[in-house]
């Protein structure tokens, strides 16, 4: 059991979420996890359950940070929208604050994430940081001056959702073209159809073993086939690194930022993606050749990056709880 004041982290995903104990120095000291219950009032009995068996084996907690996939408000209180949570317009801090007796945080998981590369991963020693969350979707935080920006109403960034083909593709979000559309883990069997559908390398693998079962390629398929160099897969790989550099162009023109960190599930094979994604960033920025240019690396804290840096922020909440006192 730890000795020192530890925090909990909870990355609260649609599929599971997962709780983490966490000390000062961002070592995980005791885990939970628990499938993501459907409604509210299960969601919110599921939290508790986690939290009190955290706080049983480990009393010293001092606060719990959630991070959540959605649309936090600029005071980090109330989660207006998350697409794959039950809540909606829900102010959940002073709530769950008040049930469990312990400061809450709230927090964006993309935020989570970056916060954590920041104070302990592959952003240290940086001030003007770009998270880049590549996953079946794109998500995205900003880090200036050593702070997070959420925007006026806490929305901001939504890099995957920016408009990259004008009557391009159908998004879930309601709009069409999207960057995640043609640059995710979703994207990928989206890319590998089109390309089967227009007979491109009739040679590949790939291509022989799909062609009449389109719908039942996955992203790891793709992977997976690229690995073994089968040329459509690598055809399509190719196809997201470009589209990867020219979302990471738009942001290197935006933000202007010393490092972008590419996280998320995808990212794990970025070793795929970012030679072409730095060389068409490259070329593809305002004043290309004539300006310094972001440097990309891949996250250090892969997937448990949101649940370390929500529970560092649930740190930096406790110390100034008791400062105020």
């Amino acid at each position: 059991m730890a000795t020192q004041p530890v925090t909990i982290g909870v990355d609260i995903g649609g599929t599971n979420l997962r709780a983490a104990v966490i000390d000062r120095q961002g070592t995980m000291v005791d885990t939970e996890q628990l499938p993501t219950p459907s409604s509210v009032g299960a969601l919110e009995k599921a939290l508790t359950m986690v939290v009190d068996t955290l706080r049983q084996r480990h009393p010293q907690i001092t606060a719990v940070g959630l991070a959540v996939a959605g649309f936090i408000t600029s005071d980090q209180t109330t989660v207006r929208f998350a697409p794959h949570l039950p809540w909606r317009n829900a102010e959940i801090t002073t709530r769950l604050s008040k049930l469990w007796d312990i400061p809450v945080v709230l927090e964006h998981d993309a935020n989570s994430a970056a916060w954590g590369e920041y104070i302990l991963g592959a952003a240290q020693n940086t001030r003007n940081t770009v998270l880049f969350a590549l996953g079946t979707g794109i998500g995205g935080a900003v880090i200036i001056d050593g702070k997070i920006y959420r925007g006026a109403y806490g929305v901001a960034p939504e890099f995957g959702h920016l408009t990259v083909v004008p009557g391009g593709r159908a998004c879930p979000c309601g709009k069409r073209g999207c960057l995640e559309r043609y640059c995710s883990g979703s994207a990928l069997p989206l890319t590998a159809q089109d390309y089967i559908a227009l007979g491109a390398h009739p040679e590949s693998k790939f291509s022989q073993e799909f062609a009449n079962k389109p719908e039942e390629i996955t992203g790891r398929v793709v992977v997976r086939m690229a690995r073994e160099g089968d040329p459509l897969a690598l055809a399509v790989l190719k196809d997201m690194a470009t589209w990867l550099g020219k979302g990471l162009s738009l942001v290197q023109d935006v933000f202007d930022p010393e490092l972008i960190v590419l996280s998320g599930g995808v990212a794990r094979d970025a070793d795929l993606l970012i030679d072409r994604a730095e060389a068409v960033l490259h070329h593809s920025v305002v004043g290309a050749g004539h300006r310094p240019i972001s440097r990309v690396v891949s996250g250090e804290l892969g997937s448990e990056a949101g649940m370390i840096g929500v529970a560092m922020l649930a740190h930096e909440r406790a110390n100034s709880d008791v400062e105020d006192k």
